[in-house]
């Protein structure tokens, strides 16, 4: 089909009305578009690269008329295809949810239960492409979508496409370093083993909120991958053994699709799941014969059913309803795709269709964009970048305001109460916050490059602290020193105007904590400050608790101020008094 536009606003790509981009990735821009009978999907409109002559039209023929044939409430299963028009596309179910990813760095890692049924969709999902004899080939978070707590797969079979040689001349990476198995590092064929692979390390991402493999380099995470060196810190204890053996290094030594989900669905899930059968042929990249009818289906039920047009969206089955469950057909060894008494049933969470049959309009979200790349130096080294925070709660943002505010409105009331001792401590404070920024930025360095944490990484940080305790005295002296002069200046213009002493000490409070924070060299004061602050103010209860001790300390602040006036320890009194150079110029004036 051709893609036309009329404006901005109707933009067609077949029978699609594009509403807005939602993501772009190596094989093509993925739309938002609405479908002729109303409903709305994910057209993903391919790369000329990807599909540029008839021999990878014919192969994504191929995958489409393979991948149509499973239909999952796990996967985002293909509803059309177009790939013969002038703009070839493929259309799959919309998920308006956030990517693992994205949840990660808004929400955190998954825990407890969660990452239970999170495990156990995601390997539901791999059984359902591997029932029809494809691969995913490209399993990770940002390949996989959040609906509500449940998960969903994108993009599966696509990644068969990139087999043509000629697309590595585009210096096009197939696949995420970290998230290959070690064979297709080594160039050898995938297998639904590389798939399990993918599934561990995706959910010790889920679980941890890193990949399992670490950061730095794509060379040195993939010479990790190849030599099955893992970090596998805070993955649940009861997860680990299976982890472990989904992350071996020999596809031979990891275990089934059916295993895994019969683990994680543990004891307490449905007698069906302990019932899976082991794995499936693993042949390098298997495609399922092709049917009479290239429209069929395979439904919950496991019969075909046609469809009565390329671009009719699939439907649930009548026992995919609210509250039942759908029996998902998985192939065993050396046995047919179909046929009776060929299959073991899984039962996994049927949809939950909107009244009406039409999905209910919402916001278009951006689970399909693919990961930013890592910040990089002058030297195009990747960078340690820490995850964006989620935009946080009306809460979290009153509690920070407070919090800020609050030490500021301490510093004011602390330097009227003692000046001098305030500025001492407030000397102290920046020094040691620009120290510890300085050695953790380093140890973080170190850290990325190498892609994991090592035994010595606490007490070579320990070892280098006074190193960078130098480094950031020379930054600090400058800053103390600019704060100093402005809060010199502001209160020799006061002291001229005549100001109750204690109101002009608040305010040079107020200014020495102003200049302290955004003088020179002070973004090493605020990045450390504003963590601290988030981190503080992500519970509500340790946020309000949090405030509550600064408004105490305020309140016996302002308590002696106004009771005990002002001590100038530990010089005897003020600096404008008889015989200083201040109190001589002032005389003088």
């Amino acid at each position: 089909m051709t893609a036309t536009s009329s404006g901005p606003a109707d933009v067609q790509v077949g029978p699609y009305r594009l509403l807005t981009k939602i993501g772009e990735g190596g094989m093509g821009v993925v739309h938002l578009a609405q479908g002729p009978d109303g409903h709305r999907v994910a057209l993903k409109v391919l790369r000329t690269h990807i599909i540029g002559d008839d021999e990878a039209r014919e192969r994504l023929s191929r995958e489409v008329s393979s991948m149509r044939r499973v239909s999952s409430p796990r996967i985002a299963e293909i509803i059309d295809a177009d790939p013969w028009g002038e703009t070839p596309y493929v259309a799959t179910r919309y998920v308006p949810g956030l990517s693992l990813h994205q949840h990660v760095q808004q929400e955190g890692p998954i825990r407890g239960a969660d990452l239970r049924w999170f495990a156990a969709g995601l390997a539901e999902a791999v059984i359902a492409v591997h029932s029809v004899g494809v691969l995913h080939r490209d399993i990770k978070p940002s390949n996989v979508l959040l609906e509500g707590r449940s998960p969903v797969l994108i993009d599966f079979g696509l990644a068969r496409l990139a087999e043509d040689p000629r697309l590595t001349h585009t210096g096009w990476l197939l696949g995420t370093p970290g998230y290959l198995a070690p064979e297709i590092l080594y160039g050898e064929d995938a297998t639904t083993a590389s798939d399990v692979h993918a599934w561990a390390a995706t959910l010790v991402f889920a679980a941890t909120g890193r990949g399992p493999f670490g950061t730095g380099p794509a060379m040195a995470i993939m010479d990790r991958v190849r030599r099955g060196e893992h970090d596998l810190t805070g993955v649940p204890e009861e997860l680990l053994p299976l982890v472990r053996a989904a992350l071996a290094a020999e596809p031979d030594e990891r275990p089934s699709t059916g295993a895994l989900l019969a683990a994680v669905r543990g004891p307490a899930g449905p007698a069906a799941a302990a019932e899976v059968p082991v794995e499936h042929p693993t042949l390098p990249y298997v495609l399922a014969q092709p049917d009479p009818d290239p429209t069929a289906r395979v439904t919950g039920s496991g019969a075909p059913v046609s469809g009565a047009g390329s671009w009719t969206p699939a439907t649930p089955p009548p026992a995919a309803v609210a509250g039942t469950t759908t029996p998902l057909t998985v192939p065993g060894p050396g046995r047919p795709a179909a046929g009776p008494g060929t299959t073991t049933p899984l039962t996994v969470a049927g949809p939950h269709p909107a009244p009406g049959g039409v999905p209910p309009m919402v916001p278009a979200r951006e689970p399909y964009m693919m990961p930013p790349p890592p910040s990089r130096g002058a030297d195009q080294r990747p960078r340690l970048v820490p995850p964006t925070p989620g935009r946080p709660t009306a809460t979290a943002r009153a509690q920070r305001l407070l919090l800020l505010g609050g030490g500021l409105a301490v510093v004011a009331f602390g330097f009227a109460a003692a000046p001098y001792l305030t500025f001492l401590v407030l000397t102290a404070l920046a020094l040691a916050v620009r120290t510890v920024s300085w050695t953790t930025e380093a140890a973080r360095e170190r850290q990325h490059l190498r892609g994991r944490r090592r035994w010595y990484d606490a007490p070579l940080t320990l070892a280098s602290s006074p190193w960078y305790l130098l480094v950031a005295t020379g930054g600090t002296l400058m800053l103390v020193t600019w704060a100093g002069v402005v809060t010199s200046l502001t209160g020799l213009a006061l002291a001229l105007v005549g100001l109750p002493l204690s109101w002009a000490l608040i305010g040079l409070g107020g200014v020495l904590g102003f200049t302290l924070w955004w003088g020179p060299g002070a973004k090493r004061l605020r990045l450390p400050t504003y963590r601290v602050v988030a981190a503080v103010t992500r519970d509500p209860w340790v946020g309000w608790t949090v405030v509550a001790a600064v408004g105490l300390v305020l309140g016996v602040l302002v308590y002696a101020v106004v009771d005990g006036g002002v001590s100038w320890a530990p010089e005897p009194g003020a600096p404008w008094r008889s015989g200083t150079l201040l109190g001589r110029l002032l005389g003088r004036l």
